[in-house]
């Protein structure tokens, strides 16, 4: 649930049936989160919210709500232009290299630029439309190597090089970049 607050702006609110108490932290997004017991009702967790400004003020370092509504832009910026553009990407080099993956998915995850899952499904950062295009595609081909190989081992990177002779330089040149939003 998402509850509006004039002065934390959205706060995300999960009930959690393990919880006996109330917890706030700061998400992933930046937003207030609280996790409250699964029946606690919407009354209660807005009284909780009230009664405990201060001490969520001063205990957890919140960004300004309008922080929050320039990063949600900026995501849906990077979705459609990442829908529109990295697919067909992935596309292109797997006929290209004679690669099959089962689909491709976009997400926003704060720490990783893609990921490769057994079942053949790549998974590509939205944060990749704010990187140079060399350093996109050898992702691209990261991913696609894991098809053939789900480790790091030396006949993945030889694949790797295989098709970007100069991985080395761009994966270097990528961890100037953060994949978050």
């Amino acid at each position: 649930m998402i509850l509006k607050d004039a002065e934390f702006g959205e706060v995300i609110v999960r009930k959690n049936p393990l919880s006996k108490n109330v917890t706030f932290k700061i998400s992933t997004s930046g937003r207030l989160q609280m996790s409250v017991p699964q029946h606690t009702s919407d009354f209660l967790v807005k009284r909780f919210l009230n009664c405990n400004r201060t001490l969520i003020r001063e205990k957890i370092p919140l960004s300004d709500p309008r922080t929050q509504r320039a990063r949600d832009a900026k995501k849906k910026m990077l979705m459609k232009k990442a829908r529109d553009y990295l697919p067909y990407r992935l596309e292109y080099y797997a006929k290209l290299y004679g690669y099959h993956y089962e689909r491709c998915r976009l997400s926003h995850a704060a720490t990783r630029w893609g990921s490769c899952s057994s079942s053949g499904t790549i998974s590509l950062n939205i944060g990749l439309m704010q990187v140079p295009e060399i350093l996109r595609d050898y992702v691209i081909i990261h991913e696609l190597a894991h098809l053939n190989h789900m480790d790091h081992s030396a006949a993945f990177w030889a694949e790797v090089a295989e098709h970007d002779p100069r991985y080395k330089e761009h994966r270097h040149k990528l961890k100037n970049f953060s994949p978050s939003v």
